[in-house]
């Protein structure tokens, strides 16, 4: 079985970070507003990102990690950007040279 964690952009800016064992319907539960909660909150919402684990306990591990960053670090996600994240890591750990 295959896992995933993925992440929404929903009305007002915010991001919604999730994981599921099928991506497909999960997106479209979002999209329906059919799930209880922030999204159905924050509608309308868009699919950004998503990676695929083999395991629950690796996409729910991303998906706490993911929920745990800046706005800037997930916006960088998004875009692929890993030049990006890493120098936003980077400014976490007490850089004062970077920001988040």
């Amino acid at each position: 079985m295959t896992f995933w964690a993925y992440m929404l952009h929903c009305r007002g800016g915010y991001f919604y970070v999730g994981h599921t064992d099928d991506l497909e319907r999960r997106i479209a539960e979002h999209k329906a507003g059919t799930l209880p909660g922030f999204t159905a909150d924050h509608q309308p919402v868009q699919y950004v990102w998503s990676q695929e684990f083999v395991t629950r306990d690796e996409a729910k591990s991303a998906e706490k990690q993911i929920k745990g960053w800046s706005r800037a670090k997930k916006i960088a996600l998004i875009r692929g950007d890993w030049a990006r994240i890493s120098v936003l890591a980077k400014g976490k750990r007490g850089d004062p040279t970077q920001t988040e």
